[in-house]
């Protein structure tokens, strides 16, 4: 491909030097695993977790004369993908033989796409911040290219002190190569384009993303080159698999790569790997070139084509995706982009909002998910398929509130309730006396027992009235926070003779 640099130069991400200021290029070649029951060319299953060399098929394992057969689903996965990336769908690619040799390779070579693969130029929107301000900057990372191709097994070299065993369970599953441009200038970028890209695939439905099992996982291509310099020799961290070591790993490569050149020295053009113990990369073997594999077409594949009426059927059976549903949340419920952000980065969180606010306020249903739903589950290390509390039981909270059934401190004790214990937030709220004070009898009482125990706060709200919140907050002490807080405002200000 031909290398356009399509950035200007931006000093608040260049790296300081011994010498002078240094830019990291960064570009990523994701390896997507395929969501689908069977592997990319045949019947065998994909289910992840079962006992080594169960899922592997004759096909699989390369016996004599077993062919491959192409699967449907994995084409329209590929597509699927390719049109949630806004990219070029070609209708007409090639499989081709990519041709090396590894212990957990039994063909000797692996069917990929290289001159025509099924998806062509697209691009993802990231989104840095915010800032101090609260402001958000957008940036636009192309992609290359998608394309299908087979997984390789797995060498197991700690199950015997003198073999390396092999699992084959992985071989032949389905993977989409998504090539981005070198379009990345920071290690921020590179995580918020993993990021994004992760949470695009989840709401297709294509990937699960699971990067802790393999599912997806990144070889990261870094250079340095002087501001507006031509692109430098680049090397490729292979198969990182967090978005967090991603960026630790293009931080340490970035400064080793400047730290050789300002030592006069060159940059070696090879294939690493990242040591997450020791937070840095170390070499893996010189990189090899397109004809290192000697690419031809695969002679037991014909060329995959399909037609505009396959592609529109995928289409118009989309989902809405991360970026749509965020624009949506900002016009429709009035949210900030900050929160529309925090809940479209996972549609599990998205589908628990949306539930939520359904026929109640957007904003104050968002407060909820954000401020107290994820941070609990923050807290208790799960994530929100493990949330305790349904949508249904987080809503009821919020309509007790509207209510005036119980107040807002209320509502706090009564969600940790709920977090710990589960149950029916009305049921509980009535079991338990939870109910907001309303009777203003009652509530007229405690502000009079409350001033004429304190005449040395009452002189001092003459000075200066706005003191008369320290009476507010000692009443509602005094009521286990059950009083009605409006009416203690109105109460306290008109005892103590302060005009609205």
């Amino acid at each position: 491909m031909t290398i356009v640099d399509v950035r200007t130069p931006d000093p608040k991400r260049f790296i300081p030097g011994a010498t002078g200021d240094w830019e990291v290029i960064v570009g990523m070649e994701v390896h997507a695993q395929v969501l689908s029951n069977s592997k990319l060319f045949s019947g065998a299953s994909t289910e992840f977790g079962k006992p080594q060399n169960s899922n592997v098929s004759l096909v699989d394992a390369a016996m004599p004369g077993m062919l491959p057969v192409i699967n449907e689903e994995c084409v329209k996965q590929a597509v699927r993908t390719g049109l949630g990336l806004k990219a070029e769908i070609n209708k007409r690619s090639l499989f081709d033989r990519k041709n090396y040799f590894y212990p957990d390779l039994p063909q000797g070579y692996q069917i990929s796409q290289y001159k025509d693969p099924i998806v062509g130029e697209g691009k993802i929107v990231i989104s840095l911040g915010p800032d101090r301000q609260g402001q958000f900057e957008d940036i636009e990372i192309g992609i290359e290219r998608l394309h299908l191709e087979q997984d390789a097994g797995k060498s197991m070299h700690d199950q015997h002190a003198t073999m390396s065993y092999v699992d084959l369970n992985r071989s032949g599953v389905a993977l989409m190569e998504i090539v981005s441009k070198p379009d990345m200038r920071s290690s921020d970028e590179a995580k918020a384009y993993m990021t994004k890209l992760r949470s695009i695939v989840r709401y297709l439905g294509t990937c699960d993303g699971n990067m802790d099992e393999g599912s997806m996982r990144a070889d990261v291509n870094v250079s340095v080159r002087r501001p507006g310099e031509a692109f430098g020799t680049r090397c490729e961290i292979k198969n990182v698999n967090s978005i967090r070591f991603i960026g630790q790993a293009i931080e340490y490569e970035a400064r080793r790569q400047i730290g050789i050149l300002e030592d006069g020295g060159t940059i070696d053009q090879e294939t690493r790997l990242f040591d997450p113990n020791k937070g840095e990369t170390r070499s893996m073997r010189s990189k090899e070139d397109a004809h290192d594999y000697r690419y031809f077409p695969d002679p037991d594949l014909l060329p995959l084509e399909f037609d505009d009426a396959f592609v529109k059927a995928l289409e118009a059976d989309l989902p809405e995706l991360p970026d749509d549903k965020k624009e949506r949340f900002v016009r429709e419920l009035g949210l900030s982009v900050y929160d529309a952000s925090v809940l479209v980065s996972e549609k599990a969180i998205a589908d628990y909002f949306e539930a939520v606010a359904a026929g109640r306020d957007g904003k104050t249903a968002a407060n909820w998910v954000i401020n107290d739903l994820l941070g609990a589950l923050n807290r208790t290390g799960k994530d929100i398929e493990q949330t305790p509390v349904s949508p249904a039981q987080l809503g009821a909270i919020i309509d007790l509130i509207k209510a005036g059934t119980i107040s807002g401190k209320i509502a706090k004790d009564l969600f940790e309730i709920v977090l710990t214990e589960g149950g029916d937030p009305a049921e509980i709220v009535e079991s338990r006396g939870m109910k907001q004070v309303t009777d203003t009898g009652a509530i007229e009482k405690a502000v009079d027992e409350i001033i004429a125990a304190n005449p040395e706060q009452v002189e001092k709200v003459k000075a200066k009235p706005t003191m008369a919140a320290w009476f507010v907050g000692q009443v509602m002490k005094a009521t286990g926070g059950k009083a009605n807080p409006q009416a203690v405002q109105a109460l306290v200000k008109a005892k103590l003779g302060i005009e609205e």
